[in-house]
């Protein structure tokens, strides 16, 4: 580890001289990628430089608590020696983690697509809440969500929706959301208080811009056709609704969401170069292990990663074997412990991989 530190650190500065440097300065483009590489290192080495200092203090203090000639001064060094060594053992988990290797989406944008799964009328009502949800915690992080596309059923009911959330690190939050979600409750609609299960499935991609998937014009067949609504005066006339199917591969992505034909034109590109790279993504995952599943299964009630359970409160994430109750609070946005719990599982993984 220390190596790689020292490696890193070495790095972290040569990246300073360059950036202060007057050839490299009137070299945008230069500058831009030194700029990313350097954020990206930035705390990891502040993180190494905050190691060392404590290391070497912590040597000091050693050094001084065997000194027998002053009694007084040895014993103060020990009470601080074990303090710095608590620091160290700290610095160090952290430096380990700030080791493993970065996820190069992490930093991206989401394409988020929730479709109701099995269960009828109810399913459709759960897709709803899950899209409140992410809506809140969202606003809770003030990232900007935007809706691309929805199928709505009336009352509430979600068919399937699919939106745009764009923030900081909403990728490295919201990847491991992927899955089916189950909810357990009693239907507004049943009169013997029988407890239904349904379940939503929910799609996180990392969005994908033109550097990252190249699309062959020629591969695409794009369809205008005249949004749907329920009717009234605010149905448009003109057709302005997109669907871009991309040939080679049969994925279709569909905005209706703009009044402006062009608006959704390139709200669906950006939905379909999303998909491409998802499916460029689990074409890598399958040839490390072919046994893995694809992140949203069938939409089959027992394909679940989370249990929204209503008569008892309480939400369960299957992975991680993490429960919690307030189950008002956790549809209202609250999913931290949920993504936390997920976050550090997934690095406890790659340490035991890394052999860091």
């Amino acid at each position: 580890m220390l190596d790689k530190l020292a490696a890193l650190e070495s790095r972290y500065s040569e990246i300073e001289r360059l950036m202060a440097s007057p050839e490299v300065a009137v070299d945008y483009s230069r500058v831009q990628e030194l700029a990313r590489e350097m954020a990206g290192l930035k705390d990891v080495a502040a993180l190494s430089r905050r190691y060392r200092k404590v290391t070497q203090d912590a040597e000091d203090a050693r050094a001084i608590s065997r000194d027998e000639t002053d009694r007084e001064m040895a014993a103060l060094a020990r009470e601080e020696l074990a303090d710095l060594e608590s620091q160290k053992q700290v610095l160090e988990d952290d430096l380990r983690v700030a080791l493993l290797p970065k996820d190069p989406n992490d930093a991206k944008n989401v394409i988020v697509e929730i479709r109701a799964g099995a269960g009828g009328e109810e399913a459709g009502l759960f897709a709803a809440d899950m899209y409140r949800m992410y809506s809140r915690y969202a606003q809770l992080k003030d990232w900007r969500l935007e809706v691309i596309n929805s199928n709505e059923n009336g009352l509430g009911s979600i068919k399937e929706i699919v939106f745009r959330i764009d923030g900081r690190g909403a990728y490295s939050r919201l990847k491991h959301e992927s899955g089916v979600h189950r909810v357990q409750r009693i239907p507004v609609t049943e009169s013997s208080g029988r407890i239904h299960t349904s379940a939503a499935t929910v799609a996180v991609l990392p969005e994908a811009e033109e550097v990252d998937v190249e699309v062959d014009p020629e591969d695409l067949q794009v369809d205008i056709f005249h949004s749907s609504g329920h009717g009234g005066q605010n149905v448009q006339k003109v057709a302005t609704a997109v669907r871009i199917t991309h040939v080679p591969t049969g994925i279709v992505a569909v905005c209706q969401d703009e009044r402006s034909q062009y608006k959704n034109k390139e709200k669906a590109m950006s939905v379909l170069r999303s998909r491409l790279l998802a499916m460029e993504i689990r074409k890598q995952q399958e040839e490390v292990s072919e046994a893995r599943r694809s992140q949203v299964g069938s939409g089959d009630r027992s394909e679940r990663v989370r249990t929204y359970n209503f008569p008892q409160d309480r939400v369960t994430d299957h992975r991680v074997s993490l429960t919690r109750h307030n189950l008002a609070g956790i549809l209202d946005g609250g999913i931290d412990p949920f993504v936390d719990a997920l976050t550090d599982y997934e690095q406890a993984r790659m340490l035991r991989n890394s052999g860091l």
